[in-house]
């Protein structure tokens, strides 16, 4: 009897103490959960201070924090977490930024392109990286360079892509998009014009017809006028010569020359162009406040391109230049052809 007594109260003391320690287990997780809440508040309380100071030290120093807190906390989605993330990601934005720029400001545009090809595989549709690589590249082709050309090309293109998508939200490194849509077409038609001044005219023309300062710039006009020529205009003159030089007039030869004429046209409309925006009238005009500046070419260079342009106009008007000046002085009134 005291055997079993004793037997029971030995199960009844193992039975609690079980109780116990499964109570105090069941506590922990609790605890412990208290406690990581607790830390992440305190991380987050002192990141948040840093940031506020716009110091570059505190900015560093908040940024090694972010970084301690997503490496702890990252699992987490709350809005301190993704305040953090949002803080993190345009500290590296700036930071990469400000790198790249400063090797393009010491024309080091080596280490520019070395940089940005490395920005650009963790984010491709970087388009500060892209604009700042584009025009690195056209400040070496300048430089009389062309080992980075084809590269640039790439990224001037996939700048542009961006922006006909809309998923550029700022214009930066430009003033504005439309700048910025006019710089990056001018970019692509100077690095096309040789290898293919179809494309090149194209860029040129996009160019033209942003609201920037390239709307007003005879010399973009002018090489607008020149692929226009040495593109469509060279490629279907040939094409006529081989397929009608000799035979009757058709539909189809017919259809040709019009578009001949239509690219005639268009040249001539670029060239008059850029002879009337380099008019050193309309430069002493632009000094009246509200006036468009628009690009002085040299004396020589704009001799030229009247020189041109006249023997243009005299192929397309039976070899006479008569009327010439008066389509220069209309030109600026009509829309693009």
């Amino acid at each position: 009897m005291l055997q079993r007594m004793r037997f029971k109260s030995f199960v009844t003391s193992a039975v609690l103490l079980f109780s116990l320690a499964a109570g105090v287990r069941a506590q922990n997780p609790t605890m412990v959960e208290q406690q990581r809440d607790a830390d992440r508040e305190n991380t987050f309380a002192q990141f948040n201070d840093l940031k506020r100071l716009p110091l570059a030290e505190n900015q560093r120093r908040a940024y090694q924090t972010a970084l301690e807190y997503l490496r702890r906390f990252s699992g987490d989605n709350d809005a301190d977490t993704r305040t953090v993330r949002k803080f993190v990601a345009e500290f590296e934005g700036t930071s990469r930024h400000f790198e790249i720029l400063k090797n393009y400001n010491s024309k080091n545009y080596a280490k520019t392109f070395e940089l940005g090809r490395t920005i650009l595989d963790r984010d491709p549709d970087d388009f500060v990286v892209l604009s700042v690589l584009t025009q690195a590249g056209i400040d070496n082709a300048q430089a009389g360079n062309t080992n980075l050309n084809d590269a640039t090309l790439g990224y001037a293109k996939k700048a542009v892509q961006l922006l006909a998508s809309g998923k550029v939200t700022t214009a930066d490194p430009f003033k504005n998009m439309e700048v910025a849509r006019g710089y990056l077409n001018v970019a692509i038609g100077a690095l096309l014009r040789e290898k293919s001044p179809v494309e090149a005219a194209r860029a040129f023309r996009k160019a033209v017809q942003t609201e920037s300062s390239y709307r007003t710039d005879p010399l973009i006009y002018h090489r607008l006028g020149v692929a226009i020529l040495k593109g469509e205009f060279s490629q279907l003159s040939e094409e006529y010569n081989q397929k009608y030089g000799s035979q009757s007039p058709s539909p189809a030869q017919r259809a040709l020359l019009t578009r001949l004429n239509e690219l005639g046209n268009q040249a001539l409309d670029a060239y008059a162009r850029a002879v009337a925006l380099s008019d050193p009238a309309r430069i002493d005009a632009a000094k009246v406040p509200g006036s468009s500046a628009p690009v002085k070419l040299a004396p020589e260079l704009r001799t030229k391109i009247l020189e041109q342009l006249t023997n243009l106009y005299k192929t397309f008007h039976n070899n006479s230049d008569a009327g010439l000046k008066e389509f220069i002085d209309g030109v600026l009134t009509k829309p693009l052809p």
